[in-house]
């Protein structure tokens, strides 16, 4: 049936309802684009997320296959939905206070499905379940992950070469072997191969299996396949690499043998899954339903288009309030405990957190020769460009091969009136980075937000969604100590010292920046 032929056999009840639907999705579009535009650029520049191009035309073809279905239903609109609508404007409300641009987006989809039952009734949305739940897949989350799949990797990959009998010595990512130096980048994480997997096993599952559990068990070869194929496929370039002098797996073929290997697997996987296929029978077409579309449709449509917009009026609303202009950072002369600020001796390090509305660094010198940095990066009027709390983000920047972060772990730094909570990093200077090749530095890193200091990522959030709903703004800051980590222990206790001398003075400075926007 083309669309020519089923534009007519549409009653006058389906072509209302359908045409309400899409002046509501356009209108939502509209209302939340720049979410919209903040999602579409990340599936632009992530190759992470570049699969996240399919899934809107894969829908719209799982929807055309399942049109006979969904058009023999009576389009009945259910207003008591929109009750569902209001949590879902809060949590982007949330998102955006917050600055957690996933957040933003996973509730602008719910907004879309939860349009077709509100419009259209249970009857349609339950035909279309299926691609109401897989175009979720659009959404850019999982790189939380990352950092877990990346020490999994390593660790895998060592234990796999030590059982072939070679020797490694492992720093974090980091480990070598007789052959040279080998490290896991974000790159080797497998993210990349996971969510693609997983966003084709479920289609895959979807369209060749009926029964739930064929579908769940094939969707759960797609999480563990991808995983080993990827711990696999870093083993086999460290070993080729080994084994070749290093002249095979090294640059670019690092990245051709691992796409290579990895989709040899994943043919092999649903090779093996097509011989349980279950494919499902094709359903005969249906008469389109001729009922009448409710008069409290366009009421039911007009009252969603209230709820979707509300979340971002109260943004706008809450940040003419909270408008301020870009401080200016001046790190005080002197601190508590005759700190006194002094020229840097510590080497230089590239900054980790991505575009700050202003930063700052200062090492300070102790009457008994202790030597600390103190690096701020101060973020205000935050959104998706510029945000305190990311992914992106992190203790130093640059390229892995001239700065590694060997460790990091939770921690915490007594001071006067209470603890700091912190992330304890080593970092270690490569041979090629600089002049001082190999030096270490040790890193404590806290974020400071309405007036706290906290390590929790997902506290920094609600702090900052807090502030704003406060009308406080959504100042913050991250606080980072760097001294030189030649003597661990030493180091640890140098920061101790300056912790509990110096960052309760720090603090209120900071809260000086945040209620005039400049520092003295």
């Amino acid at each position: 049936m083309n669309t020519a032929v089923l534009r007519a056999s549409l009653g006058p009840g389906w072509r209302r309802a359908l045409g309400a639907l899409m002046l509501l999705w356009l209108a939502t579009l509209w209302i939340h684009r720049e979410t919209l535009l903040a999602m579409v650029g990340i599936w632009d520049r992530s190759e992470t997320f570049a699969h996240a191009w399919v899934v809107p035309p894969i829908t719209a073809w799982l929807v055309w296959r399942l049109r006979h279905q969904a058009l023999a239903q009576v389009p009945r609109p259910v207003p008591w939905l929109l009750v569902l609508l209001v949590p879902v404007g809060l949590l982007w409300l949330l998102g955006s206070l917050a600055a957690v641009g996933s957040v933003m987006q996973l509730a602008l989809v719910a907004m879309l499905v939860l349009c077709v039952p509100a419009l259209l009734g249970w009857d349609v949305a339950r035909v279309l379940m299926f691609p109401l739940g897989f175009v979720f897949f659009c959404v850019p989350i999982g790189e939380f992950m990352t950092p877990s799949l990346m020490n999994w990797t390593a660790s895998i990959t060592v234990a796999a070469l030590r059982a072939s009998g070679i020797p490694v010595y492992q720093q974090g990512l980091q480990f070598v072997i007789p052959s040279g130096n080998w490290s896991v980048v974000e790159a080797c994480s497998g993210i990349r191969y996971l969510i693609a997997s997983v966003m084709v096993g479920t289609l895959f599952a979807y369209l060749n299996y009926q029964s739930m559990k064929r579908r769940l068990i094939f969707v759960g070869v797609s999480i563990i396949v991808p995983l080993a194929a990827n711990w696999l496929r870093a083993y086999m370039i460290v070993m080729l690499g080994h084994l070749s002098g290093n002249t095979l797996a090294v640059g670019a073929d690092h990245l051709v043998y691992g796409w290579v290997l990895f989709g040899i697997i994943i043919m092999i996987l649903y090779w093996i899954g097509a011989r349980w296929a279950e494919p499902m029978d094709e359903p005969a077409p249906a008469q389109s339903s001729a009922a009448p579309w409710p008069a409290t449709g366009m009421v039911t449509g007009l009252l969603a288009l209230l709820v979707v917009a509300l979340p971002l009026l109260a943004v706008q609303r809450l940040a003419a309030v909270a408008a301020a202009p870009v401080p200016a950072l001046v790190l005080p002369a002197q601190l508590p405990g005759g700190w006194q600020r002094a020229d840097m001796t510590l080497p230089d390090w590239p900054a980790g957190f991505v575009n700050p509305s202003a930063t700052v660094r200062a090492e300070y010198r102790s009457p008994r020769g202790d030597s600390v940095a103190v690096e701020v990066f101060y973020y205000r009027q935050q959104g998706e460009q510029r945000k305190l709390i990311s992914s992106v983000n992190r203790m130093v920047g640059g390229e892995f091969h001239l700065w590694n972060l060997v460790s990091t772990e939770a921690g915490q730094a007594l001071l006067a009136d209470g603890v700091l909570p912190l992330r304890d990093g080593h970092v270690l200077q490569q041979p090629n980075g600089s002049e001082s090749g190999g030096r270490r530095l040790r890193f404590w890193q806290s974020y400071w937000v309405d007036g706290r200091f906290t390590a929790s990522l997902a506290t920094g959030k609600l702090l900052t969604a807090w502030s704003q709903l406060r009308g406080q703004g959504d100042d913050g800051a991250a606080l980072q100590l760097v001294t030189d980590d030649a003597d661990p222990e030493a180091a640890r206790l140098r920061l101790g010292r300056f912790a509990t001398d110096a960052v309760p003075a720090l603090s209120t400075w900071l809260q000086g920046v945040r209620q005039t926007g400049a520092a003295h």
